[in-house]
């Protein structure tokens, strides 16, 4: 072939690279929800064929827009140039098995033509197939990143590090945590849910300065041997256990799973590192007294056992007053703005890192007063048409539905609304999970609207098991129509709960 023809078929494979940009982001987008794991992706692919491959794009509001950090960059580019030696190879081979017709550049145009559609249509592949090429070379620079970020702990003798990790509670209990130390001690909290060992070497690579005294660390996982890494990462000397639940079933495939993976924060403390646990969760219990490292134990009952409980708790839709108490007899009487009885647990957890600090209980109960509700997590926004919103979108489990309706109970006046996509990520539970929701939805609430007609059947089969009255729920396909239904319904001091808030990745 003349050389020229393939000059010309290199250069329009890249003007085609260059067109298809916004559907590459699309996928690329993707790819950054589901943790750049290719595997992961994929299998975004086979459960949402329709959503990938469409040409048409249904108009969708976006939660957690693609952000083009230095990795999705990489990414980016390594998908355009493969674009481009793809659509120029398989031009160039097809035109030398058909030599006969030489280098008529019409016939090497429509046959390009024809690939670069099935390039547009195939995109989502072709991202899958970057992802996985640029694994291992993504592979080493994060292992750069991890080792010069712990190499920085470790020089750091004089800095307590607290890691908390827990199915849920974890980031309300992190903030919790670095409120009340504050007041002692120049603290570093990983921001928002950075979790991840990526997460974490970035906060401790780009923000841990040497004025910092403390450095708070929220450890996620989905799978066994994932909190271990972040914990050899952040090498923390107090580990709080927060709560052990059903979530990320799909991966964990069953408690004990998680049960383990949570108790790898634990095992990596030091011998003279404190492990803090909940010892009201019936898992964490069981943890906790197989454990003979230097431990306290927090909680709401068998006070007896406890290192530091609450007792005498008023709660209402303003917040919450306790008393402190300790097993040896201390005690001091604590308000905070947060709503829910499940959030004294939080606070207990922090009262414990404090106590482990060296704080009187007068400075742990003026800590106390002043932590502010977490964003998205029950947190109470009045808007201006008198109606009060309840905001609990971040995520959603079992025991979080439970304490979120809970909440909406306290408020005394006006209608009560629940805006919900349902619960995901629970694995065989799920169904189960969702039409008891449903169940205790019926307790308290007026209204409902359900956002997704298929995953939120259980949710409405158990709303009309109870004798819900069908009329007051409404059944819509995304958030924008959710909103509209609820402009419809509400009116001065109805009380709404947004419940879960699914993100992008996930469609019906």
């Amino acid at each position: 072939m003349d050389f020229r023809v393939i000059l010309i078929l290199i250069g329009l494979s890249s003007i085609f690279g260059y067109l298809i940009k916004e559907r590459t982001k699309e996928s690329l987008h993707m790819v950054q929800l589901e943790g750049y794991d290719p595997e992961h992706y994929l299998k975004w692919l086979s459960n949402n064929k329709k959503r990938a491959y469409s040409i048409k794009k249904e108009k969708m509001p976006i939660k957690k827009p693609l952000v083009m950090t230095d990795r999705a960059k990489r990414l980016f580019y390594a998908n355009w140039v493969l674009n481009v030696l793809i659509i120029t190879i398989l031009t160039v081979a097809v035109m030398t098995v058909i030599s006969f017709l030489g280098s008529h550049l019409v016939v090497t145009l429509v046959i390009m033509g024809f690939f670069m559609v099935l390039a547009y249509y195939w995109q989502p592949i072709f991202m899958w197939i970057t992802t996985l090429i640029m694994r291992p070379i993504e592979n080493s620079i994060n292992m750069g990143f991890y080792k010069k970020a712990q190499e920085k702990i470790k020089q750091r003798e004089d800095l307590t590090v607290i890691g908390i990790t827990g199915s849920f509670g974890k980031t309300s209990t992190k903030f919790i945590v670095g409120t009340i130390l504050s007041s002692k001690f120049n603290v570093l909290n990983t921001p928002e849910s950075y979790n991840t060992p990526m997460g974490l070497s970035k906060v401790i690579n780009n923000d841990l300065t040497d004025e910092h005294q403390v450095f708070v660390a929220e450890m996620g996982a989905k799978v066994l041997g994932e909190i271990r890494e972040v914990a050899e990462l952040a090498q923390p000397t107090i580990g709080i256990l927060t709560s052990i639940g059903p979530v990320h079933m799909e991966t964990f495939k069953n408690i004990d799973n998680i049960m383990k993976t949570k108790y790898e924060l634990i095992d990596e403390l030091p011998t003279d590192g404190v492990a803090v646990f909940n010892y009201d969760n019936e898992y964490i219990k069981k943890l906790a007294d197989k454990t003979f490292k230097e431990k306290m134990l927090y909680g709401l009952e068998d006070v007896e056992k406890l290192d530091l409980y609450a007792d005498e708790i008023e709660v209402s839709e303003q917040g919450s007053s306790f008393n402190l108490k300790d097993k040896a007899g201390n005690s001091i009487r604590c308000s905070t703005k947060l709503l829910g009885r499940h959030n004294i647990y939080n606070l207990l957890a922090g009262a414990c890192a404090a106590v482990v600090m060296g704080l009187s209980f007068e400075e742990i109960s003026e800590g106390i007063k002043i932590v502010e509700p977490v964003e998205h997590r029950l947190n109470v926004i009045e808007a201006v048409n008198g109606v009060i919103i309840i905001d609990d979108a971040f995520n959603s489990n079992p025991i979080g539905t439970k304490a979120a309706l809970e909440v909406l109970g306290q408020f005394k006046e006006g209608r009560k609304i629940v805006i919900t996509p349902g619960m995901i990520e629970l694995g065989d539970m799920e169904e189960s999970a969702n039409r008891e929701f449903g169940m205790n939805m019926a307790k308290v609430c007026d209204y409902v609207i359900l956002i997704g007609e298929k995953r939120t059947m259980p949710i409405y089969e158990g709303l009309i098991s109870t004798g819900f009255n069908p009329s007051n729920i409404f059944r819509v396909h995304n958030l924008n129509e959710a909103t509209a239904q609820l402009g419809k319904l509400t009116k001065p001091k109805d009380v709404v709960l947004f419940e879960n808030d699914l993100p992008d990745n996930y469609s019906e």
